[in-house]
């Protein structure tokens, strides 16, 4: 016999007892720990059936004498497979319907709930939305505000660049008034010293017109 075969029968018989306990365990559960082993069960039918191709193929590759004993084997596999697949569906159709029992009984009060709350909401609603434009309206003076005060400081800066060059201007005027003082005084210094000597020289020109008119006088 193939030894591929035997691996996969070996895997199956223990995943397919396996299930079969789960199957048990689920019929006798409730709510949510149901529905988590219905949904166990069901990823190891996914396994067995993939175990089951894998015999197949390896049954139908082996002499006509091995293979129809091990295909008489699979079908009993696919029997005991499709028996679990039977139980899955009986525990999942109950675990709906008991659901469905849930939802209908609750389902008076749901409705009753959920005008309430429809309510609730749509006053909540209602309030977000006047909140919502009181604060587009506090962002729109907001950013109003903003720009007046960099308008203003941008005044301020041309006015604080007016006062200096203003003040740079004043320093220029104070130096140059400076200049034509120190140049004035020179002159007036140098007309006081000309002023002498133009009267020292008229002084002598005079005496010595006298001495001339003298000399021819005599």
């Amino acid at each position: 016999m193939s030894e591929a075969f035997e691996g996969c029968e070996r895997q199956y018989c223990e995943l397919s007892a396996n299930l079969s306990r789960k199957c048990t365990s689920a019929s006798a559960a409730d709510g949510e720990l149901k529905e988590q082993r219905i949904s166990e069960i069901k990823v190891g039918i996914d396994e067995a059936e993939s175990l089951i191709r894998k015999m197949d193929l390896e049954a139908r590759s082996l002499q006509p004498n091995v293979k129809a004993v091990l295909l008489a084997k699979l079908r009993e596999y696919k029997s005991d497979l499709n028996n679990l697949k039977s139980e899955v569906k009986r525990l999942s159709l109950g675990h709906l319907a008991a659901r469905d029992d849930l939802l209908e009984s609750g389902m008076a009060d749901t409705l009753t709930a959920s005008a309430d709350q429809r309510a609730r909401l749509m006053t909540s609603t209602g309030r977000l939305n006047h909140s919502g434009e009181r604060i587009k309206e506090s962002r729109r003076t907001m950013l109003e505000t903003e720009e007046l005060g960099v308008s203003i400081l941008q005044d301020l800066h041309q006015q604080r660049q007016s006062l200096l060059h203003a003040n740079n201007t004043l320093h220029g005027v104070d130096d140059n008034v400076g200049k034509s003082k120190r140049i004035l005084t020179a002159m007036s210094r140098r007309m006081s010293r000309n002023k002498w000597i133009i009267g020292s020289i008229i002084a002598v020109l005079v005496i010595a017109v006298g001495l001339i008119l003298y000399f021819k006088l005599k």
